[in-house]
């Protein structure tokens, strides 16, 4: 207030009429009053505004806080010694420096959490990065991306490694369980009517079966039974009731291949289905987890599998160890990490990266953020502190 009555008065002061105050000329000292009440005027009305203009510089911090929405989801974030730390939040806190910043991180759960906490104002940053879709850029505005990541399978490690050697493949389908269970009934069924055609036939002279020494003529009827099970030709016996036996016997072997071409088809397609998943191409009537509301569900209603969705990691890693899906599909940096560590010896990737989509930081829709934050983001490319980040977490890039 000094200051603009200190102003005030060096404009009084230096405000001269044609005619003194002291002037008997009436018209003179009217124009210089009138002057004198016009700039009294126009400071009484800028007081109020210089006023309110003052008192907000005053009540302006000299730093300004951001609040930023998180989720436990190492690398990116993750908790050591009671301190969040990881990828994101290291990132995040060298761009809240550069800005001159204080951060106020809100640890939430999920992927709708994050959302919700921007969508609602109730943070000003989504800081665990989610990856940049469609839908989501119609509602909210993203950085410029920090990392370009596609989706990775996980599955248990059993300590097994695949085959690709054919022969061994063969040898497989040959000798599983349901083969060699057929195998022995196919047996049974050749000893019983071998021995029935030898008894018949052994030893006649124009039977079928010459020798009537149990070996070699049991080989000989038996020879007979395979032919007639796999509806092949073969010697018909001479002896009238071995003869209505080996009609019999044709059309029983007949049924017999069918049943067993059924049974086998259907345990080799079980097989396939059951089988160790090596990649995407294998993921068809798999039982598949993931977080709910990811990008990767995106992806897998697209495939022919069955989805479970997770709210949490915790309860998705364990419904793989327990079996109740056969693998997991998410960010290929969040289950590297976690097959690095947590999950070592306990389950493994396999597969190549798929996918591939920007991930960032996500703000409220016309946020005057963005623009900033990918400021803050290129210097630090620039100056060498992002390589450094991303070789702490993941590698040489």
């Amino acid at each position: 207030m000094s200051i603009l009555m200190q102003t005030l008065q060096k404009v009084v002061n230096e405000v001269s009429c044609d005619v003194p105050l002291w002037s008997k000329s009436k018209l003179g000292r009217m124009r210089c009053r009138w002057s004198l009440f016009s700039i009294l005027i126009g400071f009484a009305a800028a007081v109020p505004l210089m006023l309110t203009l003052g008192s907000a510089g005053a009540s302006e911090p000299d730093t300004t806080e951001l609040t930023v929405a998180v989720a436990i989801l190492p690398p990116f974030v993750l908790r050591q010694n009671g301190q969040l730390t990881g990828f994101a939040i290291d990132l995040w806190n060298a761009v809240a420096s550069r800005m001159k910043v204080k951060t106020n991180y809100q640890v939430t759960y999920g992927a709708p959490s994050l959302f919700d906490a921007v969508r609602f104002k109730r943070a000003d940053v989504i800081g665990t990065p989610v990856v940049i879709t469609e839908a989501r850029d119609e509602e909210f505005d993203f950085s410029l991306p920090i990392i370009q990541a596609g989706l990775q399978i996980m599955v248990r490690d059993t300590g097994e490694t695949p085959t690709q050697n054919p022969l061994a493949d063969l040898l497989g389908l040959l000798f599983f369980k349901t083969m060699l269970l057929w195998l022995g009934i196919a047996l049974v069924l050749i000893l019983v009517p071998a021995h029935l055609v030898w008894l018949l036939e052994r030893g006649r002279r124009d039977g079928m079966i010459s020798n009537s020494k149990y070996i070699p003529g049991i080989f000989e009827a038996m020879y007979w039974a395979i032919s007639g099970l796999t509806a092949q030709p073969q010697d018909m016996p001479h002896q009238w009731l071995a003869r209505v036996f080996s009609v019999f016997w044709m059309f029983a072997g007949v049924v017999f291949v069918a049943f067993y071409t059924a049974q086998l088809t259907t345990a080799l397609t079980v097989r396939q289905i059951q089988g160790a998943i090596n990649g995407p191409d294998d993921l068809a009537g798999k039982r598949i987890g993931t977080l709910a509301n990811s990008f990767a569900v995106d992806y897998l209603r697209s495939q022919n599998v069955q989805i479970q969705e997770f709210h949490e990691p915790g309860p998705l890693l364990q419904a793989l160890q327990a079996r109740n899906i056969d693998a997991v599909i998410y960010t290929a940096p969040v289950l590297m990490y976690y097959a690095a560590h947590e999950g070592k010896g306990l389950v493994k990737l396999v597969g190549p990266e798929f996918y591939l989509a920007p991930i960032a930081f996500g703000f409220q829709f016309g946020s005057p953020l963005v623009r900033k934050v990918n400021h803050a983001l290129l210097a630090l490319r620039e100056n060498g502190t992002y390589q450094q980040l991303y070789h702490r977490w993941f590698g040489v890039p």
